[in-house]
């Protein structure tokens, strides 16, 4: 009987595995990303004209093109024209970076401006506030079982 069965060199896994399933591609890709730095997709163009206002506000932020060194994988995708010609660019963006710092110091700035914001909202909104008629009312409810035996 131990004549019919397969030699195991010739038995593998590939005859066994489940046939990989097409995906539509991502927008834009996913870089290798270096320990320190944060990575964003900025525009850089708008309605085919270019948006200076947008570049210039992103670089003075502290963000930098990404150089096609820093992501060879991307060698397709570069841009051989005009003033980000050896950047990482897909279309209308540009791929950048940041220090981790000063990403995480942005940060804390607008949700320090968002929380100084949502705090003159309810100033403001309390200020109209009467007792006769409160905006708010503070109330407490509470349940109790009955015991039936």
């Amino acid at each position: 009987m131990a004549e019919n069965r397969t030699p195991r060199n010739i038995e593998t896994r590939t005859q066994t595995e489940r046939p990989k399933q097409w995906m539509p591609p991502e927008l834009l890709p996913e870089p290798d990303k270096q320990p320190g730095y944060k990575y964003r997709w900025i525009r850089v163009t708008l309605g085919g004209q270019t948006d200076a206002r947008n570049i210039s506000l992103k670089i003075r932020e502290g963000w930098e093109p990404v150089k096609i060194e820093e992501q060879p994988q991307y060698q397709l995708l570069v841009n051989g024209e005009g003033r980000f010609k050896d950047c990482v660019q897909v279309g209308d963006v540009l791929l950048c970076k940041t220090p981790e710092e000063f990403a995480e110091q942005r940060n804390d700035h607008y949700l320090r401006q968002s929380e100084q914001q949502i705090k003159a909202v309810d100033n403001n909104l309390m200020r109209q506030n009467d007792p006769r008629m409160p905006l708010f009312k503070e109330s407490s409810s509470s349940t109790s079982k009955s015991i039936d035996g």
